[in-house]
């Protein structure tokens, strides 16, 4: 695993003014042929049901309900594009795991995210989220291997930091990085982040502006 970069107070302002700035919702696909047009870089969310997509990209963008956040597990059911002035999209995806809806409706949401992520020509990176409390999940495997297969490039984000404290979380930071180390396609560098806290919402915004359309 590598550290994560050192990022200059300009950078973190510049990123802040990207993901602040205007947040429009593009539209909601519940099925491949509602996916918008691709005309501009893309960031996609996945990670397990309720492990805290929607309250990320609240916290990235400063604004409460952008995307719609609930304790119940499966509410997200439809691929959700948030464009940052129109310089790069926010892409919330349909949590996976344990949900608790039924086989039909877990099968068409894997025949949607597989079918976004195979698909994309303008998907810079996608965003596995991992709740820091409990770790890494075979369904989580799962995703790093389709991705590895697809040659689309990720990068693992820690939720929920805050339960952990310093010891923990480096262990837990030290525990992912080793795992991801061996996948192809996966970024070195695992950030940590509460949208609770705000810890590492700076750093994450840095990062992503990076693939961000040049203004």
């Amino acid at each position: 695993m590598s550290e994560a970069p050192a990022y200059t107070p300009e950078a973190i302002e510049a990123a802040r003014k990207l993901f602040v700035g205007p947040c429009e919702f593009v539209a909601g696909a519940a099925n491949l042929d509602a996916i918008p047009k691709a005309d501009m870089p893309e960031v996609a969310m996945a990670g397990r049901s309720n492990v805290g997509k929607s309250s990320l990209i609240n916290a990235l963008v400063g604004r409460g309900r952008t995307a719609r956040v609930s304790r119940h597990p499966g509410r997200t059911q439809q691929i959700n594009f948030f464009a940052l002035s129109w310089r790069m999209a926010l892409v919330d995806m349909p949590g996976y795991g344990y949900a608790a809806v039924s086989k039909q409706t877990k099968a068409t949401w894997s025949d949607l995210i597989v079918g976004y992520l195979k698909g994309r020509p303008t998907l810079r990176r996608a965003l596995v989220l991992v709740d820091a409390r409990h770790g890494i999940k075979d369904s989580d495997r799962a995703l790093f291997k389709l991705l590895d297969e697809a040659a689309v490039g990720y990068q693992v984000v820690l939720t929920k930091c805050d339960a952990l404290g310093a010891a923990g979380l480096k262990a837990r930071t030290a525990e992912v990085g080793a795992e991801i180390s061996g996948h192809v396609a996966a970024h070195p560098v695992v950030m940590a982040t509460s949208a609770e806290k705000d810890t590492g919402i700076a750093e994450l915004r840095a990062e992503l502006a990076t693939l961000a359309r040049p203004a």
